[in-house]
């Protein structure tokens, strides 16, 4: 039976600290999505009402039946137009329907990750794509990701100036792209600095932390930074090295053509490309759930990168990702609770347990 965790009116003191009986129940309704009727309850500080719905990702959806449908799609590489056409839907239901989707997994990857244990180890590079227009509006995206598990702890985008061979043809591209948007400015390092900083969040303040990237100028002072200058041992590799699986690099290199096979928008010479910055950073939230969450870290795994951690205790469905809103920190529902028990309940369970 369900129990809800807390009352939903943030401006009610039960949401941050629920006490015990602080709801009764409040009579069912029936929706035309749910072939079960759905329990209402009512707090009794705040005399608000609400139920079980007002807790799923899926609160006030017209088709909560195209959710994981949607989110399988994209996460297989499948573009908007196409998803809409599977689906039956109109494209600006489609794209509205997976920027919810993308801003809910952002908060459930945020949620679910825990502390790394001692010996782990890093790799990171970046990828460059662009927005709208390939020649004059270039992007970097910085992928950060666990070695072992190939758990891939943060990617965002973030603008570059354009370079390379400037042709008559590109610079007069980069002109009217200029005067269009504006001045392009580099803000690489910005996002450098946020993706390093997320991988210093899950480890130890004493552990020694082992980072392998490539011989660009940048990394090793924004990694001091982000780390610590005393407990870091940066690896560096130079990038013209063969591409092999005996590079030191495989294992980045592996997850970024990875990332290009599965998301249409980092794809070369694609249609898929993201007309604008903000899109891309929710498209790397769908790939990273789905990378972490959903599939395996190899074919021949029964478990995926987050499992290997132990941040889960077993693969998780596009349903179950789908599943319960995570607005509220590690006070929300897991996604593998049935009674409404939170992300910090579930997780202190699954400890005590192991």
């Amino acid at each position: 039976m369900f129990t809800p965790p807390c009352c939903p009116n943030r401006d009610c003191r039960q949401h941050t600290r629920p006490s015990r009986g602080f709801y009764m129940r409040h009579g069912t309704y029936r929706a035309k999505c749910r072939s079960q009727s759905v329990q209402r309850f009512l707090c009794r500080f705040c005399n608000r009402t609400f139920s079980r719905q007002t807790f799923r990702a899926d609160y006030r959806d017209h088709r909560p039946d195209c959710n994981a449908l949607l989110f399988s799609a994209i996460a297989s590489g499948i573009g908007i137009r196409q998803s809409a056409r599977i689906l039956g839907l109109s494209q600006r239901s489609t794209e509205l329907k997976l920027r919810k989707i993308a801003r809910h997994l952002r908060r459930l990857n945020l949620n679910l990750r825990g502390q790394l244990g001692a010996g782990e180890s890093f790799h990171f590079d970046e990828i460059e794509t662009y927005e709208g227009q390939r020649n004059a509006r270039p992007l970097s995206v910085p992928v950060l990701i666990e070695t072992r598990s190939r758990f891939i702890v943060w990617a965002e985008s973030a603008t570059i100036r354009p370079r390379g061979r400037m042709t008559e043809k590109r610079r007069k591209a980069v002109e009217r792209a200029e005067k269009r948007h504006g001045r392009r400015t580099d803000r690489s390092r910005r996002a450098i600095e946020r993706t390093l900083r997320r991988g210093a969040e899950m480890v130890k303040e004493k552990s020694v932390v082992v980072l392998d990237t490539d011989e660009k100028s940048t990394y090793p002072r924004l990694a001091r930074k982000a780390f610590g200058r005393r407990r870091l041992a940066h690896h560096r590799t130079n990038s013209k090295q063969v591409r092999t699986n005996w590079n030191p690099l495989f294992p980045i290199n592996h997850e970024e053509a990875l990332m290009r096979d599965l998301m249409g928008r980092l794809r070369r010479e694609s249609w898929l490309a993201s007309k604008q910055r903000r899109y891309l950073d929710l498209g790397l939230q769908v790939h990273m759930t789905y990378r972490n969450l959903v599939r395996r870290r190899f074919n021949y795994d029964d478990s995926s990168p987050a499992q290997q951690l132990g941040f889960v205790p077993r693969r998780l469905t596009p349903r179950e990702v789908l599943s319960w809103r995570q607005d509220w920190g590690n006070r929300s529902i897991h996604p593998l609770a049935r009674s409404g028990r939170t992300v910090a309940q579930f997780q202190q369970r699954v400890v005590a347990a192991a």
